[in-house]
């Protein structure tokens, strides 16, 4: 039985062990946790997609997310709903969608549209936490100051290890704002009470360095030591308090900057190109980018394919990069289980999003594709009956908020659009969601996808009246890489009409009958 805050969590008509009366349910679900409380760990990697030994993949080495998966659940199909950092990371602190929150993109926050809104770590804050944040947990230059109990913190680390590099991008970053006259950013709009940004305008200029870098240095001479070097300190500080800690790591983020010795783990013909480097056939230009945020990097290429020793070079660097952030969340498990906190603090671990490696020749995220939107997630609770078991399970980003409620035995905020997966690390096989749902915005246009048990399904719409400018099916269970869309094809228009009304319905039409959402 999980253990939730020293007491028996009703979740719907249901009592982890046992079944209960939906009213005895409701009045449950609203009392607050009893002493003493469960703690969070809430770990986000940015840009991670879901390459671990959990998730069946031999190559890379990733020990300690791994071990968390052994004592968790690992989500096998887990969603973001949007796949770019900053709409996905507000989505799920709000446990909200992007439609709802009103950011598409990396200059607008939150509080712009919705500025009474109660964040994850915010809901916790008012009941009784304390609530911290370290290095990225909301985008660079976005935080919210009403998240945390004290100042969000961000380390100081250079983005390279090398001094060279170091000193060429200073150079060319003052080059930079010479030219332009002035800084790449300037804030449009800030909030009158408290003076966060609300707005920032589109960055005039952008000073990169190399895309990969096996650094000369130690662990902590980079930023994302540094960050685990802080979490373990930051643990031992608050370990006697109810704390909701949030550590965010960089990489694999370009640069696919790591120690030199997370990639002497790899030999390079462990890497080979993508299998499938052409666009899927049939597949609408619209669905497609030209992983501009890759070509900014020195030495790559501003039009056309990547050779493949660029392609390889560029994996090596992923998993090398991953495997230092592998590590340094290991020692933050290291330390929560030092300090005796393991058995009574939920850690859950996510990646904002998917990545790109070449598949369908494209790099980075900033699509629909299954690759883009499809992510890590892994949750760990004291007690629960399924620990080390994986779910094939349909779950979004914003369920992760409804779900750590219900964990902690807080009260349930209303306007939450998820769904508590809690049910789901007592029993990883029950039937649940019908579909998960993202979107993608274009110029003029909005791109709406679904995946399905079976399928992913995806229309761009105009922003203004009009056809649409494109559909795609893709049919996982013959075609899991989506290689193949299927939309057009006559053989598939009643698939297809079925999927348009499943879409048209959303995500309301899609929760699970066995448990509650966030009502």
């Amino acid at each position: 039985m999980i253990r939730i805050a020293a007491c028996s969590l009703v979740v719907g008509t249901w009592v982890f062990g046992g079944l209960c009366s939906a009213t005895v349910a409701a009045a449950e679900q609203t009392k607050p946790a009893a002493s003493p409380k469960l703690n969070v760990l809430f770990i986000a990697v940015d840009d991670l997609r879901p390459e671990a030994g959990c998730y069946g993949n031999t190559v890379i080495r990733t020990p300690n997310i791994d071990r968390l998966a052994a004592r968790g659940t690992t989500f096998l199909r887990a969603y973001c709903q949007q796949a770019v950092c900053s709409p996905s990371r507000t989505s799920l602190l709000l446990g909200r969608r992007p439609d709802t929150t009103q950011v598409y993109d990396l200059q607008t926050h939150f509080r712009l549209h919705l500025p009474e809104v109660t964040t994850l770590p915010e809901h916790f804050k008012k009941h009784g936490y304390h609530t911290q944040g370290l290095s990225k947990i909301y985008h660079g230059g976005l935080d919210d100051p009403r998240s945390w109990s004290v100042p969000h913190w961000s380390p100081s680390a250079p983005g390279y290890g090398s001094p060279k590099i170091r000193e060429e991008l200073r150079a060319e970053q003052a080059r930079l704002r010479e030219q332009h006259g002035g800084a790449a950013e300037r804030v449009l709009q800030r909030d009158p009470e408290t003076g966060t940004p609300l707005k920032v305008s589109q960055p005039k200029f952008r000073a990169r360095g190399p895309a990969w870098e096996a650094a000369p240095v130690d662990d902590d001479e980079l930023a994302d030591g540094q960050t685990a070097k802080r979490a373990v300190e930051v643990l031992r500080e608050i370990k006697d308090k109810p704390f909701f800690l949030a550590v965010g790591f960089l990489k694999p983020h370009l640069p696919f900057v790591a120690p030199k010795k997370y990639f002497d783990m790899y030999r390079r013909e462990q890497f080979h190109p993508a299998a499938n480097p052409n666009p899927p056939k049939d597949c609408p230009d619209i669905a497609l980018t030209n992983w501009g945020e890759l070509r900014a990097y020195k030495g790559i290429p501003q039009k056309g394919p990547l050779t493949d020793e660029m392609a390889i070079d560029l994996i090596h660097g992923y998993y090398a990069a991953a495997s230092y952030t592998d590590a340094m969340i290991g020692r933050v498990l290291d330390e929560l289980d030092r300090l005796g906190l393991a058995d009574r603090t939920v850690v859950v671990l996510w990646g904002d999003h998917g990545w790109h490696l070449g598949d369908h020749g494209l790099w980075c995220k900033h699509t629909n594709f299954e690759k883009a939107t499809r992510a890590p997630l892994i949750i760990s609770a004291p007690g629960q009956k399924a620990a080390g078991r994986r779910s094939n399970a349909l779950v979004e980003f914003v369920d992760i908020y409804p779900t750590l409620v219900v964990l902690c035995g807080l009260p349930m905020p209303e306007g939450l659009e998820g769904t508590s997966t809690a049910p789901l690390l007592d029993e990883p096989d029950r039937p649940w969601k019908t579909a998960a749902f993202s979107q993608y915005p274009r110029s003029g246009a909005m791109g709406y996808t679904m995946r399905t048990d079976r399928y992913r399904y995806t229309e761009w719409r105009p922003r203004k009246p009009g056809p649409l400018l494109g559909v795609e099916l893709y049919d996982h269970q013959e075609d899991p890489e989506e290689n193949v869309n299927l939309a057009g094809r006559p053989e598939f228009k009643e698939v297809v009409e079925k999927l348009a009304a499943q879409l048209k319905a959303g995500w309301q039409g899609a929760k699970p009958k066995t448990a509650t959402g966030a009502e």
